[in-house]
């Protein structure tokens, strides 16, 4: 679980970010999944649009992306954006997760 400090760290680091997956009338679907898992592999922060044709809220989509891929949690949800926040498993893409450990303690 993300603590305040961890939060606002990683919503200051997210403000220049442009959303690298977008959910519309598709819906939540396996490939849609992968590609944010994929997107938080390499880069550990990830922000993720929702379309005004998407039928789920940026909560359920939070929530569900959070219990399908393990280890992701929700750092920001804003509007129709939800930024999603998890540890690189691979040493070498973890360029936040060492920083965000540090404000944890």
């Amino acid at each position: 679980m993300l603590t305040g400090k961890q939060k606002r760290f990683l919503r200051g680091r997210a403000n220049r970010l442009r959303p690298v997956a977008t959910l519309g009338k598709n819906g939540l679907s396996d490939q849609f999944v992968d590609s944010v898992a994929k997107a938080l592999e390499a880069r550990e922060l990830v922000k993720v649009s929702l379309l005004p044709t998407a039928e789920e809220t940026p909560a359920e989509v939070g929530a569900f992306l959070s219990r399908t891929i393990g280890g992701a949690q929700v750092a920001q949800t804003m509007g129709r954006t939800v930024l999603m926040y998890r540890k690189a498993t691979q040493e070498a893409h973890r360029k936040l997760s060492d920083k965000v450990a540090k404000l944890g303690k």
